[in-house]
């Protein structure tokens, strides 16, 4: 007899025509933590949205503590012992971090709500594990991390044994992701199973006992973690060998092509507002942003690209002053915008891949002579890129919105790369695509800047933060809390940055912005 708390075996899964899990596998035991990798699009999440009950199986068997179960649901496997925190969290927003955790599964004494009750349990789940979370305060008041907290919690306190991690520290700093960690090697070792979805391999290979592997929604392999590496891993996510880490090329830098000089504006929310911004990039430089999201990272590029309303202060791009110009005319100025929602902003998904790419140049010759395109030049201009930037498929006809993520994303990268503009905002590039993508997107502004062009990259990847940017500016609460060389940086001190903390003169040679 196995040891699995969890089986999963011969999983299959389709939505419509797209098979989302093709021959899925997963097994789970006692007291481990047992990360599910691939890359996007590669049927991790359906997986665990079918154990969670979300999404029922077409086919296989799902056996939990050594019974099989058929019509799952949410209601039966919280029966059943187990838990899923999503990426998106499951909190009211009005209600305190208490109401929260017992909303559904209230104690009761007589006819009303027992809440000294509650928090007792409560407070038992953050003594063993030592999570710190305010039970008093309302969701919308605390912070990212320690709503994640909350989440976990709540899933405790609603009896799992077995809790399912989606990408959980997609919204943490390093030091949070740290302490994160020792909650979940505290939850193993109270004998808590713990299946931790991820594509940050570095963190899979620190926190895993085991790891499986998922490719276009089919089980690769099951390792232990002393049996592999990244490289390996991320060999059997792609089908290649990947280089993600890319080196950059010495380029000595020009003239400032921008320069953002005591810039406000509007927030989403309170904690974005851009409250007196002042930054510069110089040609042949990339300028790192980092922070964690909902800093003011989308409202400061929003009001640089003409997107956002800018209250006081100013952008100048190679000497012009094109502050609160639309987005055509700072477009024609000279500034390039990979945006970081492509659906939204970047893409028209209901026309062709050729339709995308020349969206910018179509009234311009050859490609146009007033209302008359030239179709030759246009086909021309489309068949190159594709090559160019390796978009596949490769018949420039085919509608957007039948591309993956990577591809999609590659004709964004390669429209904006290729209108040759004094300036290129990446915000968010390798966003929701997968690892040979990444490793695609990353060559590419690399070779941009050795080409002596200015970018600013916006990125909740620090390891990509790191990997390519030659400046880093770290943005908390719509503030520059420093600014520092790339060669100084660090998960430890940007990490501080990102909380709202200072570094000490000793921790980078160059530190500005609003300390």
């Amino acid at each position: 007899m196995n040891d699995y708390i969890v089986e999963m075996t011969n999983i299959t899964k389709s939505f419509g025509d797209v098979k989302a899990v093709v021959d899925g596998q997963f097994n789970l035991k006692k007291g481990e933590i047992h990360s599910l990798i691939g890359e996007n699009g590669a049927g991790k999440s359906t997986m665990m949205k079918m154990l969670y009950g979300i999404y029922p199986n077409d086919s296989g068997t799902i056996k939990i503590k050594g019974k099989e179960v058929q019509g799952l649901t949410p209601n039966i496997a919280i029966k059943d012992g187990i838990g899923m925190v999503h990426q998106e969290f499951m909190l009211v927003n009005e209600l305190t971090v208490l109401e929260n955790i017992i909303l559904g599964f209230e104690p009761t004494k007589n006819i009303t709500i027992d809440f000294d009750k509650a928090k007792k349990e409560i407070q038992k789940y953050i003594d063993t594990y030592n999570m710190d979370i305010q039970p008093g305060k309302k969701i919308n008041q605390i912070p990212l991390g320690e709503a994640q907290r909350v989440e976990i919690i709540k899933t405790l306190y609603r009896g799992a044994e077995i809790v399912i991690l989606d990408e959980p520290t997609a919204v943490l700093t390093p030091q949070e992701t740290v302490k994160f960690f020792e909650i979940l090697n505290s939850m193993k070792a109270d004998g808590k199973s713990i299946v931790f979805i991820s594509h940050k391999l570095k963190e899979v290979m620190e926190i895993s006992d085991r790891i499986t592997v998922m490719r276009d929604g089919q089980y690769m392999n099951t390792v232990n973690k002393e049996d592999t590496d990244i490289d390996e891993l991320a060999k059997l996510m792609v089908g290649r060998e990947v280089f993600l880490n890319v080196k950059k090329k010495d380029v000595v830098v020009g003239e400032t092509v921008l320069k953002i000089d005591n810039l406000w504006t509007s927030g989403e929310k309170e904690l974005s507002k851009i409250k007196g911004i002042s930054l510069d990039v110089k040609q042949g430089e990339i300028l790192g942003i980092a922070g964690i999201d909902g800093n003011g990272q989308s409202e400061l590029i929003e009001a640089i690209t003409g997107l956002r309303k800018v209250e006081k202060g100013k952008v100048i791009l190679d000497g012009e002053d094109i502050t609160n110009k639309s987005p055509l005319k700072i477009r024609k100025s000279g500034m390039t915008h990979i945006p970081e929602d492509r659906n939204i902003r970047g893409l028209n998904r209901k026309l062709s891949i050729k339709d995308n790419m020349i969206a910018v140049k179509i009234d311009k010759k050859p490609y146009s002579k007033g209302l008359v395109l030239n179709n030759k030049e246009i086909d021309s201009f489309t068949k190159d890129l594709i090559e160019r930037f390796d978009v596949r498929p490769t018949n420039p006809e085919i509608l957007t919105e039948a591309l993956s993520g990577g591809n999609a994303q590659k004709i964004v990268v390669a429209r904006e790369v290729d209108a040759d503009g004094k300036l290129l905002i990446a915000s968010q590039p390798t966003r929701g695509v997968d690892i040979g993508a990444i490793e695609s997107i990353r060559k590419i502004l690399n070779e941009v800047k050795a080409n002596g062009k200015g970018i600013i990259l916006v990125s909740a990847d620090l390891d990509e933060i790191l990997s390519l940017s030659d400046r880093i500016a770290v943005m908390y609460e719509g503030k520059i809390t420093g600014i520092l060389d790339a060669k100084n940086g660090n998960e430890n001190n940007i990490g501080l940055l990102m909380m709202g903390g200072k570094l000490g003169h000793n921790d980078s040679e160059d530190i500005g912005g609003n300390l």
